[in-house]
């Protein structure tokens, strides 16, 4: 599938369909058009010179008379190429399929290329989007998944002021329509904000493109073709303002993307990493328009360039650090440093920040302690009892031997506390040997007969061995609890996501590839013969495999609570697809239950009224004079119109439900619906309308506009005061027709509109004489398979005012 992409009407995407066909058909490939839609442009009618069309299908539709594409006709041809046009199409009740797309997807599967366009404010992501810039809400719409599955999408792009020009020249609408709609849709604002959509869209479309062949490559190497800013988060207070600044980086290029990342160390963490801190970091991040990612990883630097070289990201914005000089010459080059050492073709901005230099906790390794520690200690076990005994040697005499001795046992201590036990040994029986040599008498020499040396000596080394197994023991626990902390975190981050709505299966499965920082992340219905592979059953019938790397032990066990939540979304899944198909059965027997309960009284009472009018005017007995005769058949008719029109509703109503009901839209006056509306009120009914001749045709319904006008005037003649009369009001906005129904009765508090539309309800009703309660939810039923809106507002000094709003006949193409 090849899809035209345009930002509005009129930029040429017909037109270069049909110039690709006719290359195509001239170097001898099949090709025929399978729905092509002119609009009576001179430009595009001559496109079609030369092409093979395919004639279109007649449907009828209430009364009326519509050309569909021909699926039936185009699959049986079974060309090499079929052009179809619009995409989004909703096609006419009684075809095959519901969208045009859905034809397209039947075509693709047999084997047929298919050459289509859309427009970008047809794209579901985009809807909302389109209708705050234009005002003109989008109804039919094609998900952004088929266009984004098509093997190629070219952009037709145009200028504004140049797309204007073609309008005003009548290439795009008639004569008649071009200054309404330069003076609306096709304003400059909106056409180049939906020009800027289009190119974005299309952007980020080829942006996934160029991942995937990056990744399919084994491409390592960053592509600077857009800018891409990942910020490296700690957990720590000066993650805000690293947040904002890598924002403002990215800011400055178009297109840019912010990604904040925060590496879970499986080994620990370092202090000063808040939980409570990422959330906050983790929201400002998404305020701005980033994405927020949790990797974990035992080395956070090369964890942060790898996922910066997996996202393809240009800058990486990391803070300076925090650790003080004297931390910084103990324990060397630290994470900043080393990120700019392998930072490579990745540029590196080294944040200040008011915490930096301020120091931090040393890190926890894999190890109890460092290899630096391990060094470290034995060499001051030897350096430190040495450079003291010169320092108390030049200070003989002022000290006395037991200052001298608790000196020593100082030292040994500190030694402890660095190195561990073995550099505590080392410690002792250094310091208890120069002790004994240069400050037990005698001085000079070595004694271990006296009592008091060799306790000495013993006390030493109790003491150096209880201190190094305390510092090991609370390394230890420091390690393991850190460790708990990081796969929390990890696991907390996981949740949050399920939170917020992000538990959908792939979203999952990203989310663990990420993580984990794996190639791919699937699911299986069987185990996978590929030994490199990392898997993990779920449930009974799947399993969770990843590629890419071997994971250690330690991370195992987080992949099994990721595990977990896959398993939950998968059931979870299941039970919602188990739910979906038995919601319809239940919302058809709650519709059967509703009905029977509602119609019991209403069906009887016209019929009863009716039945006794007409059997009396039967019965032999009773002679009626000519004004009971008339009064009675009076009685009898009024009974058989309201059972009709309760049937009526019905019928409608179950026609809404099932989907099937027929339209015949074309250009209709209010003038031509309204009297016949009127003449379906109460006698009693009191309504004003303004002269209406200035308002244009709506796209609609006649039959249909007319019921929903007439139950929208019955409703409100119903709540109106006696000598207050119904008003009924029309007016354009945009390429829209906006009728309200104004009365001035109690009105309907806020929280109980959405109610009124619901079938069989009567709010503010005790009784079941005004009928079941369908009148409203008629009339929006009805105006929705119309392309309309109707929603309820408030009577400005009392009342309730319904608005029904149907797009103008003379812009609606």
């Amino acid at each position: 599938m090849k899809v035209y992409l345009g930002a509005a009407p009129g930029v040429g995407k017909t037109y270069r369909m049909l110039d690709e066909a006719r290359r195509r058909a001239d170097r001898g490939t099949d090709v025929v058009v399978g729905y092509v839609e002119c609009h009576k442009r001179p430009h595009t009618l001559a496109g079609l010179a030369g092409l093979e069309v395919i004639p279109r299908a007649q449907r009828a539709y209430r009364g009326g008379e519509f050309e569909e594409m021909d699926l039936e006709a185009v699959l049986d041809r079974r060309p090499r190429v079929a052009v179809v046009d619009e995409l989004a199409h909703s096609n006419i009740p009684g075809g095959r399929h519901a969208k045009r797309w859905q034809d397209i997807e039947e075509l693709l599967a047999a084997g047929i290329d298919v050459v289509t366009a859309v427009n970008i404010q047809h794209l579901e992501s985009l809807k909302d989007v389109v209708e705050k810039i234009t005002r003109v809400p989008q109804q039919e719409n094609v998900p952004d998944e088929v266009v984004r599955r098509a093997h190629e999408i070219e952009l037709v792009d145009m200028p504004a002021p140049a797309l204007r020009r073609r309008m005003a020249h009548g290439n795009i609408y008639a004569p008649e329509k071009v200054d309404a709609a330069l003076a609306n849709y096709f304003r400059v604002g909106n056409l180049t904000a939906l020009r800027e959509l289009a190119l974005l869209w299309v952007a980020d479309s080829v942006d996934d493109a160029l991942q995937k062949y990056r990744f399919e490559h084994g491409i390592d190497r960053v592509w600077e073709t857009r800018e891409r800013v990942v910020v490296a988060l700690t957990g720590g207070p000066e993650g805000e303002t690293l947040i904002r600044r890598a924002a403002r980086i990215a800011d400055r290029s178009v297109g840019g993307d912010l990604l904040a990342v925060h590496v879970a160390r499986s080994d620990g963490l370092a202090a000063g990493s808040s939980p409570v801190a990422l959330v906050r970091q983790r929201a400002l991040v998404e305020s701005l328009g980033g994405s927020y990612h949790s990797v974990v990883g035992d080395d956070i630097a090369t964890a942060l360039l790898e996922f910066a070289r997996a996202e393809n990201a240009t800058q990486l914005v990391v803070g300076t650090s925090s650790r003080g000089r004297l931390e910084r010459f103990v324990t060397g080059r630290g994470i900043g440093e080393t990120i700019v050492a392998l930072s490579g073709d990745i540029d590196v901005h080294m944040v200040t920040h008011e915490r930096a230099g301020r120091g931090r906790q040393l890190p926890s390794r894999r190890r109890t302690l460092s290899t630096r520690r391990l060094i470290a200690g034995p060499v001051a076990g030897l350096v430190l009892p040495l450079l003291l005994t010169l320092l108390l040697d030049g200070m003989r005499g002022t000290l006395n031997l037991t200052s001298e001795a608790l000196l020593f046992l100082l030292a040994v201590v500190a030694v402890a506390c660095v190195g561990g036990v073995v550099s505590a040994v080392v410690a002792s029986v250094t310091a208890s040997l120069l002790l004994n040599y240069w400050f037990m008498p005698p001085v000079g020499q070595f004694t271990f007969a006296d009592v008091n040396s060799v306790l000495a000596t013993v006390v030493f080394a109790v003491v150096a061995g209880t201190v190094a197994a305390v510092v090991d023991r609370s390394l230890r626990l420091s390690r393991r609890s850190a460790r708990a902390t990081a796969e929390a975190e990890t696991l907390s981050s996981l949740a949050g996501s399920i939170v917020r709505g992000d538990q959908a299966i792939p979203a999952l499965l990203e989310r663990t590839r990420e993580t984990f920082g794996m190639d791919s992340a699937e699911l299986t219905c069987a185990p996978v013969t590929d030994t490199a592979a990392v898997q993990v059953p779920i449930g009974e019938e799947a399993h969770l495999v990843l590629r890419g790397r071997t994971l250690p032990s330690s991370e195992r066990k987080v992949l099994a609570a990721f595990a977990a939540h896959v398993t939950v979304a998968v059931e979870r899944a299941r039970l919602a697809e188990a739910a979906a198909e038995i919601e319809p059965v239940r919302a058809a027997d709650r519709m059967r239950t509703a009905l029977l309960a509602a119609v019991s009284h209403d069906l009887r009472t016209p019929l009863a009224a009716g039945w006794a009018a007409i059997a009396s005017l039967r019965s032999r007995d009773v002679e009626f004079t000519d004004e009971d005769r008339d009064e009675l058949l009076a009685t009898a008719d009024e009974s058989m119109a309201r059972l009709g029109r309760l049937i009526d509703n019905l019928l409608d109503m179950s026609r809404l439900q099932a989907g099937a009901l027929n339209l015949s839209l074309r250009a209709t006056t209010l003038e031509e619906v309204l009297p016949t509306a009127l003449e379906s009120l109460p006698p009693q009914s009191r309504v004003d309308i303004p002269c209406l001749s200035a308002v244009p045709a709506v796209l609609a319904d006649p039959p249909l506009l007319e019921r929903v006008v007439a139950n929208l005037l019955s409703n409100a003649a119903r709540h109106s005061p006696p000598d207050r009369a119904v008003l009924l009001t029309a007016s354009t906005l945009d390429n829209r027709v906006e009728v309200r129904v104004i009365d001035r009765g109690p009105g309907l508090p806020a929280e109980d509109r959405e109610r009124a539309f619901v079938p069989f309800q009567r709010l503010g009703d005790t009784d079941n004489t005004t009928g079941v309660g369908l009148g409203l939810a008629l009339a929006r039923g009805l105006t929705e398979a119309m392309s309309g809106t109707l929603t309820p507002e408030d009577t400005p000094g009392g009342g309730l005012t319904m608005v029904l709003s149907l797009p103008a006949a003379d812009l609606a193409n």
